[in-house]
Parts: structure tokens; C-alpha cells; sequence
């Protein structure tokens, strides 16, 4: 049985508009993919009206889209380690030592173990293109409006509630082996033989495993808030022929 039509005011329309093309702006590769999906949102805003599975499935489009950047984004080469917002620095527990080693000239074990990190978190980044999409895919019509009407970040904290627990499980064991490949350990063993040998000095532990890994999530969740508000609040990021079609039905 055909699902009742919603109507929608003009100003929750308007956020679906903003939410469905979020985190497209500056994609131009992707234009063509939605260019089908916006065509149909075109039609059915002169109407005034938007069945429920359009606007499920419109959001789902966008975020899958959005997801997809968000990903590309974060490992790709220096997506961490270029990025000084989600950089992952030396943890608490090393900063005494990384400061010490500094001062006698050994400076390049700290900076072999900030580099080794974020290329671990980089190549563990992939994983969550897989989890993001099932998250997308199980959605429901009381999620998807609680994305439309929520705050700036309501689409991450949606995928941070969904998948987190998912992707510290995927995370851990991948994070765990991209640092043998990277060389963290040996870095890390590097750096403490060398700490070790200032006098008076103790030991740091570090579970470097979970350290990275939690690093990790919290940088790709940070991306994708960027993203999500970027889209959500500046007018100016429309700089699309697509969007300007878009937003001139409104």
C-alpha cells in the first residue's frame, strides 16, 4: 500500500534541500551521480509535497555521498598528519619524554612516532566507508527527520552513536597491524631506548594500540562535523550550477 504524501513547510523543505545535498559542495565528480535524484526533488517541490520514502531515500543519497568524502578525505596521504585539527599528537603519558629527548638533540624518535600514528590512523581510515554505509542503510523515517530537523552536527552524532562501537572493533586490529607496517613500534622502541639512557628517568607506558585507535575515529568524526555544518550554515558554499538550480526552487 502507497505511503500517504507528507507536506512539507517551505522551511522544512528547505532543510531537506540543504541536507540532502550535504557535503556535495566542492565534489564536482559527484554532480552527475545526484543529478537524477535532485531532478525528482525539482519535480516534486512544485507540488509542494515529499512522500516519506523520497525524503528517506534523498538523505540516504547524500549522506552516503557526504560519508564517502568524509573517508577520502581522511586517508588519503596527511589526511591526519596534514590536518593540525585532527593530527594525532604525542600522547600525555610521552610528553615528558618526547621533551627530554628534544633536549638532547634526539628530537627525530618523537617525530618517527607522531608520523608512524597518523599514517596508521590514515590506512585504517577505508574501514569505515562499510560501516557508515550500513548505518545509512538501516535508517529509518523517525532518524532521517531527526537529521532534517536537527542542529548542525544531528547527522554525525547520528553516525557517532551508530557506529562507533563498530568501528573500534574493525579499527583495533587493523590499526594494530598498519603499525608494525609503518614502523610505530619500532619508532616507540626506538624512542624509549633513547629516553631510557638520560639518567633518572622512568619508563612511560602506553597502550599505543588503543591510543591511535580512539585518535583515529575521533579525527574521522570531527571531518564529517566540518562537512555537515559547512553545508548546513554558509550560503556562499553554494558554488554549484547545481545548487544554484537547487536553491532557486525554494
Amino acid at each position: 500500500m502507497n505511503q500517504p504524501a507528507i507536506s512539507v513547510h517551505a522551511s522544512l523543505r528547505g532543510a531537506l534541500y540543504f541536507i540532502t545535498l550535504l557535503l556535495l559542495v566542492s565534489i564536482s565528480s559527484s554532480c552527475v551521480k545526484v543529478d537524477k535524484a535532485v531532478s525528482r526533488y525539482q519535480e516534486l517541490s512544485k507540488s509542494g509535497k515529499l512522500d516519506s520514502k523520497t525524503v528517506v531515500a534523498g538523505l540516504k543519497e547524500a549522506l552516503k555521498v557526504g560519508t564517502e568524502r568524509t573517508v577520502l578525505s581522511t586517508s588519503a596521504v596527511d589526511g591526519y598528519l596534514g590536518d593540525a585539527l585532527i593530527r594525532i599528537a604525542m600522547p600525555s603519558e610521552f610528553q615528558k619524554m618526547g621533551k627530554a629527548l628534544r633536549k638532547v638533540g634526539l628530537g627525530r624518535y618523537v617525530d618517527e612516532m607522531e608520523v608512524a600514528m597518523n599514517r596508521a590512523a590514515e590506512q585504517a581510515a577505508t574501514e569505515a566507508r562499510d560501516v557508515f554505509w550500513q548505518a545509512i542503510s538501516s535508517m529509518t523515517l523517525d532518524d532521517a527527520f531527526s537529521i532534517l530537523k536537527g542542529d548542525d552536527s544531528a547527522a554525525t552524532r547520528y553516525f557517532r552513536s551508530r557506529t562507533e562501537p563498530s568501528l573500534r572493533r574493525r579499527y583495533q586490529p587493523i590499526v594494530g597491524e598498519k603499525m608494525k607496517s609503518v614502523g610505530l613500534y619500532q619508532s616507540y622502541n626506538r624512542a624509549v631506548e633513547a629516553y631510557m639512557k638520560i639518567p633518572f628517568v622512568k619508563k612511560p607506558t602506553l597502550d599505543l594500540n588503543s591510543y591511535v585507535t580512539d585518535g583515529a575515529l575521533d579525527g574521522l568524526f570531527n571531518v564529517l562535523a566540518q562537512e555537515e555544518k559547512k553545508i548546513r550554515i554558509d550560503p556562499a558554499a553554494r558554488s554549484t550550477e547545481l545548487l544554484k538550480r537547487v536553491f532557486a526552487e525554494q
